[in-house]
């Protein structure tokens, strides 16, 4: 049985990933860290529709300290892949922008996922072939105004895959990074209608993306056949800021 742990599993692009998965032959652990109740129904669906499979919700803060990453690790069955599809973002100026949300940026972006993936090596290389995927950002590569230090921890994904991706390549396990476009989530619903119409007017293909136009890629490249790519960053943007 292949099994995935999905980070964010209760947000917009995590959902349309779980549901891509699931239909893929995937169990899952589906990790939220406040909603239950939208993990707990997403568990019933899937488990309704693919009996076959194990569907397992998980909660953890990415706020959480060393010890608690461990405990929460430690309690994990054998996975084949991890996704981190969570993430969080500031719309400020850096001068205006609290410190300590500053940290809660950095940590739940890219100091945690890091963690997460020291621990989970010893889980992943155990399987003829594992993979992981990080949710990344077109702002990863082209920093974003009011976005400093968001754009910051997505470029640091994409550096930080591409060198671990170089230590880890000889196991059988691959690291890349998916990195989104403007996608149709509460995340970007926080901007205004005209902020996101000026958007759309720049995006070549017209629209935002859907969460299926994520979950495609993610998908992809969790396949056993998608073994020689790795250390990458994958631009999904509709043709947008690349």
């Amino acid at each position: 049985m292949k099994r995935a742990i999905v980070f964010g599993a209760t947000g917009g692009i995590g959902q349309a990933i779980c549901t891509d998965l699931a239909n893929s032959g995937w169990s899952l652990y589906l990790h939220y860290n406040q909603d239950e109740q939208k993990a707990s129904n997403m568990v019933q669906r899937y488990s309704q529709l693919y009996p076959q499979q194990d569907f397992i919700p998980i909660k953890l803060s990415f706020l959480t300290d060393n010890k608690g990453l461990m405990e929460f690790v430690n309690s994990l069955l054998p996975i084949n892949a991890v996704v981190f599809s969570q993430g969080i973002t500031d719309y400020t100026f850096l001068s205006d922008q609290d410190l300590n949300k500053i940290d809660q940026l950095v940590q739940v972006n890219l100091n945690t996922p890091i963690k997460l993936t020291s621990l989970l090596e010893s889980l992943l290389i155990k399987n003829d072939f594992s993979r992981i995927v990080y949710l990344g950002s077109v702002y990863g590569g082209n920093g974003s105004a009011l976005e400093a230090v968001y754009s910051s921890t997505k470029a640091g994904l994409s550096r930080f895959a591409q060198s671990y991706a170089r230590e880890v390549a000889s196991a059988n396990l691959t690291v890349n990074v998916i990195a989104p476009g403007a996608v149709d989530t509460k995340m970007n619903a926080l901007l205004s209608s005209e902020t996101m119409a000026e958007v759309k007017e720049e995006i070549p293909l017209g629209r935002l993306a859907k969460g299926t136009d994520i979950s495609y890629w993610v998908r992809t490249l969790l396949d056993p056949n998608a073994n020689y790519l790795t250390g990458q960053t994958i631009y999904v943007s509709g043709g947008w800021l690349i």
